[in-house]
């Protein structure tokens, strides 16, 4: 028998660490309150349409072949990826619109042909991208930032000339400026801050390693849909051992002295010295730790929370040829939406509306000529705001923008419809505040003030998950697990 393992929830981040775990020898169960795996990539239906219901993109694919060969397995064999190209349909407010590339030729040739931008600019920039990413990514994705091994590592002392010149004492909109004269480009690349759930104009401009890793690395969807994710490494980690428990929510984590002692579940109790919470890192202090006053929750709790979003699932009676798998139509005034979102925890008049398409990729999930959108709208989190009166004027926008732009009135095509709002995301997943990412990288702080992956008090507890480091995103979130199960196997105890 090996040393047991428990771990709370099968989000992607749990279904890695267990997974890992279960290769490693260890004894694992995983305890989860839904109904199956997956957590925020989910899939539901409604009528003949299929939705993914969290993320929607696929970058990063190597961490998940890493993960497959710790496990002795092919990633090919068990999961397959599409790569996009394009990758995403922009429109702008202006009525211009581009595609973008990973293909680095064919991005610049839509950039000569849609642009006033010298795409010499783009190029300069993705090979800027390129090495804060090369600098700063080893370090701070792979790694525990909160083990001294971390800062001794030949890895760091490598980095380290580096790290001056990776943008953290400035912010991505004035890198963004920097290169680019056409403001389409400016508020094109100042988007991605919203994939950890930040503001362009308050994060810093480490984040443009976010841009390297679609463009230089690839985007990718994914064969069966982003649910194929979860489900087949949920099939490998129990196929290397780990045991999975639906519908059981974890109740308590159990402590003795300063070390974890097991958890309670339907009243049970179940005995280990390894705990692994993929659970929200405030969600696990205030409710199954039982310890809400403590310095690590205290000073959680005061961090600022990412944004959330309103999220419409409509079947659509038609196809559009004119929009792809991933579609950005953007607001006319950028900066204003994210004073809406971060400081007025509301949302403008004019929104930025993101459409994924699957059944652009995965015919089957839309019946004949129709269309399954998930349409995302970027949203604070929940303060107690009026949710109901707030998504009923955002609906009423979304359709009223979409008509506009694509020509056709769109409310007569909707024969399916679900809505989620912030509250709703944060019942489902126990997200705090219904937050994407756990905390917003508003800061140049940020990066280090994500909860560490292994816990000082109680030992034995280790964190994983979008809440935890190094953060949000499918990729990020499997990394995580990953680093939460190398701290466990190391610290194991006979």
């Amino acid at each position: 028998m090996g040393t047991r393992a428990l771990v709370i929830g099968a989000g992607l981040g749990g279904i890695a660490a267990a997974g890992y775990l279960a290769a490693a020898g260890f004894d694992v169960e995983v305890f989860e309150q839904a109904e199956g795996p997956g957590g925020k990539a989910g899939s539901e239906m409604i009528g003949p349409y299929r939705f993914d219901t969290g993320p929607s993109l696929l970058t990063m694919p190597f961490v998940f072949d890493e993960w497959f060969t710790a496990l002795g397995m092919r990633r090919s064999e068990h999961l397959g990826f599409v790569p996009l190209a394009p990758i995403t349909r922009y429109f702008f407010s202006d009525g211009s619109g581009l595609q973008s590339y990973s293909q680095r030729e064919m991005f610049l040739d839509e950039i000569r042909s849609h642009t006033r931008e010298n795409p010499e600019h783009v190029h300069g920039y993705l090979e800027t991208c390129r090495k804060i990413y090369t600098t700063a990514g080893s370090i701070f994705l792979r790694n525990s930032l909160h083990e001294k091994e971390t800062w001794l590592s030949r890895e760091f002392l490598r980095a380290l000339p580096g790290l001056p010149f990776i943008g953290a004492m400035t912010k991505m909109d004035s890198i963004n400026r920097r290169y680019f004269t056409d403001p389409r480009l400016v508020q094109l690349f100042n988007r991605y801050a919203t994939y950890n759930g930040s503001s362009p104009y308050k994060t810093p401009g480490t984040m443009t390693l976010i841009p390297h890793v679609e463009y230089n690395l690839g985007a990718f969807g994914v064969e069966g849909g982003i649910r194929a994710i979860p489900d087949s490494m949920y099939a490998a980690a129990r196929e290397k051992g780990a045991v999975f428990h639906f519908s059981s929510p974890v109740e308590k984590i159990l402590t003795e002295g300063y070390r974890v002692r097991g958890i309670q579940v339907g009243g049970e109790r179940i005995e280990s010295s390894v705990v692994v919470s993929n659970a929200d890192v405030l969600s696990t202090y205030e409710k199954l730790h039982t310890a809400p006053d403590s310095p690590e929750a205290r000073r959680y709790r005061a961090l600022e929370p990412s944004s959330s979003g309103i999220v419409f699932y409509w079947g659509v009676k038609k196809s559009f040829p004119g929009l792809g798998l991933h579609n950005i139509f953007f607001s006319s005034d950028y900066p204003a939406e994210f004073r809406w979102i971060f400081e007025k925890g509301d949302l403008p008049e004019d929104l930025t509306i993101y459409i994924n398409i699957t059944s652009k990729l995965s015919t089957a999930d839309a019946p004949g000529e129709r269309e399954n959108w998930f349409v995302l709208i970027n949203a604070p989190a929940d303060c107690g705001q009026d949710w109901q009166t707030i998504t009923r004027k955002v609906r009423r926008r979304v359709l009223e923008k979409l008509s506009s732009r694509l020509g056709i009135e769109i409310l007569p095509l909707l024969e399916a419809e679900g809505i989620l709002t912030p509250p709703e995301i944060e019942s489902r997943t126990s997200s705090t505040h219904g937050s994407l990412y756990g905390i917003a990288s508003n800061s140049i702080s940020a990066s280090f003030r994500r909860h560490r992956n292994r816990c000082r008090y109680p030992e034995g507890l280790y964190f994983c998950g979008g809440s935890a480091h190094p953060g949000g995103g499918m990729p990020l979130v499997v990394l995580s697990g990953i680093i939460a199960a190398k701290l466990a196997i190391k610290n194991r105890r006979p």
